[in-house]
């Protein structure tokens, strides 16, 4: 490794992971799990709902608010409508992620030079950072378990007990807990459980038994305090959606036992590694610590079993697998930079050439294949293009010139920055791409201000057009039934669809006029990512 990493391991991790995802923080569109946690960050913020949350104006205690505070305190110092702001304390959290993810190998390994290796997996194994974007609040309740599952390791490995441990591993499950609930502690705590005691056993387990207590209590009353709360303020409300939740489990996205089986390819850049690190009898003769091996194999197969007991299951529901997976393809990378030059037999040789082959033929290749795939949007952004074409094509022939001459280290490093690279300079090409159809809603506030027209839904309106457009848009459709109507005489309505029915009802009282369509796609209609939910129709209304 280089001496800046040895020397400087966690500011380098922070400085590569700030450079990779921070240049381009407002650049992909909100999704629809971060639009619902900005609309309840800005509400707090708004309407001081800090302790009963709501979206829209409605009852939101599907999630508990760490997250969405820290979100919020972000908000007040960088707007309530910033996307830069509500995304940087998910990316933080990754940073927290990667720290005690070092501490722990570092601490397990005793090598800061391995341990920057893991670390390195990590934070470039695609879903880790995908889950920012699709599911922000897992990054906050993995990473608070990460610090707890630190100071649990070095609270278990001590002889005497060091209550700073047992205070901050307490403080961590309880903000895990406070994040998500116990999805962190059944999906990441409790194998790492199973696994330690497999490998290491719980040495003067006796002695500890005050202590582990302790964690448990102050765990629990750290992160169970608001539900409490919100059961005795807003108690039927509280009942309706913890009955909805719980039984999500059994009756929502049911999958098969083995549906999870195919964990490994969430790393994306290091699937075949990953495969490779999981082949037990294959490696576990090859690595320097066999029992610290052990270990993170065990807690990582014993995580997708655990998840895979659960019916409800979702593909982002493996990211806290992609943690120990890391440590796992650490000792393969740490191998292969050891002996990859001595190897002769081929069915070691040649998944290495394939995989990092792979990468630098995508390097090499990718300018010429964007080129001619999309000639005509490149027109407008030549200079971007060329920056990506000349960062990827550089980065894939020197992964593969040191391939060649068989340095795995370089190899691996530059496969790292291969995958950064992809962040910083791929996103705001892609970004080129937008269809012509899009057509956002941003803009539709301040005018209606200037007009001092309110704004309603009429049935499902898209958590991402109301975080778009900036301020809550009450239902005038309550239910199947039964109808709200606004007070004011004159008013303008976003409708993604309205039926005959509900027509003759609201044509009745209102003249309607039909003002815009906004369309909140950024891709093609033909394409598979075209949502129709995204589309909304905008009314003006006047009563009759």
């Amino acid at each position: 490794m280089p001496k800046s990493f040895k020397n400087y391991p966690l500011i380098i991790i922070c400085l590569l992971i700030a450079l990779m995802l921070l240049p381009n923080l407002e650049t992909i569109q909100v999704t629809i799990m971060e639009a619902r946690n900005f609309i309840t960050a800005r509400e707090m913020i708004l309407d001081d709902n800090w302790l009963l949350t709501t979206m829209n104006g409605e009852a939101r205690y599907e999630k508990p608010p760490l997250p969405t505070w820290l979100t919020a305190l972000s908000g007040l110092i960088f707007g309530v409508n910033s996307i830069f702001g509500m995304r940087l304390p998910a990316i933080i959290m990754i940073m927290v992620l990667a720290i005690y993810s070092f501490r722990l190998s570092k601490t397990l390994l005793k090598s800061r030079a391995h341990s920057m290796i893991n670390t390195l997996v990590l934070i470039t194994s695609f879903y880790v950072i995908g889950i920012t974007i699709e599911a922000p609040w897992d990054i906050f309740t993995h990473g608070f378990m990460m610090v707890a599952i630190y100071h649990l390791f070095s609270f278990f490995k001590s002889k005497n007990t060091r209550w700073n441990h047992v205070f901050i591993a307490a403080l961590g499950i309880g903000c895990s807990l406070l994040s998500k609930g116990p999805v962190s502690f059944y999906a990441l705590l409790l194998p790492f459980l199973l696994a330690y005691g497999f490998s290491f056993k719980y040495k003067n387990i006796k002695s500890k038994v005050l202590p582990i207590f302790t964690i448990l209590i102050l765990g629990i009353l750290i992160g169970g305090w608001w539900y409490f709360y919100v059961r005795l303020e807003d108690p039927e409300t509280f009942a309706a959606i913890t009955s909805k939740e719980t039984g999500n489990w059994t009756s929502y996205n049911v999958r098969p036992f083995y549906y999870y089986w195919s964990f490994f390819t969430q790393s994306g850049l290091w699937t075949i590694p990953a495969f490779i690190s999981l082949l037990f009898p294959y490696l576990k003769r090859r690595v320097i610590h066999y029992k610290a091996y052990k270990f993170t194999f065990l807690w990582t197969i014993f995580a997708v079993i655990l998840l895979s007991i659960i019916p409800e299951k979702k593909s982002r529901y493996l990211m806290p697998v992609l943690i120990p997976l890391a440590f796992n393809i650490g000792f393969y990378i740490e191998y292969l930079i050891r002996k990859f030059k001595t190897l002769t037999d081929k069915r070691e040789t040649i998944p290495v050439y394939f995989n990092f082959g792979l990468i630098a033929l995508i390097g090499l290749a990718a300018p010429a294949v964007l080129y001619f795939l999309f000639m005509d949007q490149l027109s407008g952004s030549m200079l971007l293009y060329m920056m990506f074409s000349v960062v990827v094509f550089t980065i894939g022939l020197a992964i593969l010139f040191q391939l060649i001459k068989k340095n795995i280290r370089n190899v691996f490093l530059l496969s790292a920055l291969f995958f950064g690279a992809l962040f910083l300079f791929g996103l705001p090409l892609f970004k080129t791409f937008t269809s012509d159809n899009f057509k956002p809603i941003s803009k539709l506030l301040e005018i209606n201000k200037q007009q001092n027209i309110k704004v309603y839904a009429f049935n499902y309106v898209s958590p991402e057009t109301i975080w778009q457009y900036g301020e809550k848009i009450p239902q005038i459709k309550v239910d199947n039934t039964t109808y709200n109507f606004p007070i004011e005489s004159e008013f303008g309505v976003l409708a993604n669809g309205i039926s005959p029915e509900d027509q003759a009802i609201l044509f009745e009282k209102y003249t309607i006029k039909k003002v815009a369509t906004y369309d909140l796609n950024e891709s093609e209609p033909d394409s598979k990512q075209y949502k129709d939910r995204l589309i909304n129709n905008y009314y003006y209304f006047k009563e009759k």
